[in-house]
């Protein structure tokens, strides 16, 4: 069921979201070689607390951390770790804040250090353009289709993968709500669910450069790419209002 929020619930995952966005400000900073994706995690800890909220995933049951860190071929789950950070890694950095009982969730994928890859570069710019382009989409009256359709069409016509077993969400008093955003369309547009006011969702754009292939790592956190090849997620947590969709993070 589709629990869509009032006004009063987006002012405050509005408020959330911008704290969350000002822990990652300061966390982006920290990444660089030579430290660890645990130190990160410690960090991203500390910051939530001063924002005066509480670390999302940690109440995802079994999970014992504040942030995921993919590195390269993991796309999402990964756990921090005593693992390194080397120069030209691809770090994404996943991280959800509960802020007076409503959650907001963001994910964003960086090189660390310079980034001297064209080909990377460009992987990471469509990325990023994509989920700008999806959240216009996030409209009364519009489908969650067309949502879908804008990440399949952009991601695979620039020769990528969708990987068809993650996906969006919806967010709000549970940190993973109805309904599912594809990143690729399940079913005729004008079938899918029904764009309404309140409707608050964590569109999330994950992707890889060689296939739509997934495996688990032992740890059966971890999801990595099937062929090992790199892989990235952009997320924001939106708002659908009378306004127009409105980026909470």
């Amino acid at each position: 069921m589709v629990n869509l929020k009032s006004d009063q619930e987006i002012k405050i995952m509005t408020e959330g979201g911008k704290k969350l966005k000002a822990v990652v400000k300061e966390l982006l900073h920290l990444i660089r070689k030579g430290i660890t994706t645990k130190e990160i995690d410690s960090r991203a800890e500390e910051l939530i607390k001063k924002q005066g909220g509480k670390s999302s995933f940690k109440t995802v049951s079994g999970y014992s951390w504040t942030i995921c860190s993919p590195i390269n071929e993991q796309i999402v789950h990964t756990k921090p770790s005593n693992r390194i950070l080397k120069e030209g890694d691809v770090l994404t950095l996943d991280i959800g804040m509960l802020y007076q009982g409503l959650h907001t969730d963001y994910a964003i994928t960086k090189v660390v250090g310079e980034n001297k890859d064209a080909k990377i570069n460009k992987f990471l710019k469509i990325g990023e353009e994509t989920l700008t382009l999806a959240i216009k989409e996030a409209r009364i009256g519009n489908r969650l289709g067309s949502i879908s359709s804008v990440i399949e069409k952009e991601i695979t016509g620039n020769g990528y993968f969708v990987i068809k077993k993650l996906t969006g969400h919806g967010i709000g008093k549970k940190l993973h709500e109805d309904p599912y955003v594809f990143g690729f369309v399940d079913r005729p547009i004008n079938k899918s669910l029904l764009i309404k006011k309140g409707l608050v969702i964590a569109i999330e754009i994950i992707y890889a450069m060689g296939t739509d292939k997934m495996i688990y790592e032992e740890d059966n956190w971890s999801i990595i790419t099937k062929d090992r090849s790199l892989s990235a997620c952009f997320e924001h947590t939106v708002a659908v209002t009378s306004q127009g969709p409105i980026i909470l993070t």
